[in-house]
């Protein structure tokens, strides 16, 4: 357990021995620390110090109530305040999904502190002229889970913690068909439905994990993340919006997360890799991820 300013982390890390090379890799929602399991060894082998937290929110990591405690001031600063702790100036950050869009805003917010940005799954995001969650409701309807977790607080959170082990169960699943369109929070749908189609992405053992962390945690402090999104859109307003740092860019094939088609504007000195995979990046294909996060690092050291 790390202790911060305002909350305690919950720290996983390996490859102390490799001191002066750290990489913080960053889960996304609803992950874990855990879910870096494949990463871990990898890094380690080829001379990286590897930190791993559950962010605010997580784990056993501090839960504040407040809900704007949440937004990226906090969460960039959780990652900075663990550079200081482990005495290290800067870092390469990985991250997926959520934990992509932390570390790129990361990159923007403390400049100094980002040596390299690997993102999974999550490009970079764009600010734009309109708050994203208004964006997101025009473009996807007022059903899109990113809109009904702003829109009516604590409904879909209650639906999930009613039903952690089926919604996990039903989430973390790869080879699935394109889901039909239907009305409502898909994540309450997925909290409540049969078995759906496709392959689980973890064994049972595995899924065990998840499923014992967030039946402690519940997941409003998870989903506070996403209750601060527009909260973020203000906050980075001043900010200069280009990310100068090398970057790679990690996308699943079939993916249903949209792709930003302009990131390349914003994010001059990168690099992106498509994958024959779902959402699941690091555990549909850890080998292929793997090699292709140590390969890109090896290239910038030349």
């Amino acid at each position: 357990m790390v202790a911060l300013d305002d909350v305690e982390l919950e720290v996983f890390e390996a490859g102390r021995e490799n001191a002066g090379r750290p990489v913080v890799l960053c889960h996304g929602w609803p992950e874990h620390a855990f879910s870096w399991r494949h990463q871990v060894p990898a890094l380690v082998d080829a001379g990286y110090h590897v930190i791993v937290p559950n962010q605010r929110g997580y784990g056993r990591s501090s839960r504040p109530s407040d809900v704007t405690a949440y937004d990226i001031e906090h969460l960039a600063g959780d990652l900075v305040g663990l550079l200081d702790h482990f005495g290290y100036e800067d870092a390469t950050f990985v991250g997926h999904d959520w934990g992509a869009m932390v570390v790129w805003w990361t990159a923007i917010l403390h400049p100094t502190r980002v040596g390299q940005v690997v993102a999974l799954s999550m490009a970079y995001m764009e600010r734009g002229e309109q708050p994203w969650v208004d964006a997101m409701e025009q473009m996807l309807g007022s059903d899109f889970y990113f809109v009904d977790f702003n829109r009516r607080p604590g409904v879909a959170d209650a639906v999930l913690e009613a039903h952690t082990a089926r919604f996990l169960r039903n989430l973390y699943r790869r080879n699935q068909p394109p889901p039909a369109p239907e009305p409502g929070n898909a994540m309450v749908h997925l909290a409540l439905a049969d078995e759906p189609p496709g392959d689980p992405v973890m064994s049972d053992d595995e899924l065990a994990v998840l499923t014992s962390a967030f039946e402690t945690s519940g997941f409003t402090s998870s989903i506070n993340w996403y209750r601060n999104v527009d909260r973020n859109w203000h906050l980075l307003a001043d900010v200069d919006p280009v990310v100068r740092q090398p970057a790679l860019m990690i996308y699943g094939a079939r993916d249903v997360v949209a792709r930003n088609e302009r990131i390349a504007e914003l994010v001059p000195d990168l690099t992106e890799v498509e994958l024959d995979c779902g959402h699941w990046v690091m555990d549909e294909l850890p080998t292929e991820t793997n090699r292709a996060i140590l390969s890109w690092l090896e290239q910038q050291r030349l």
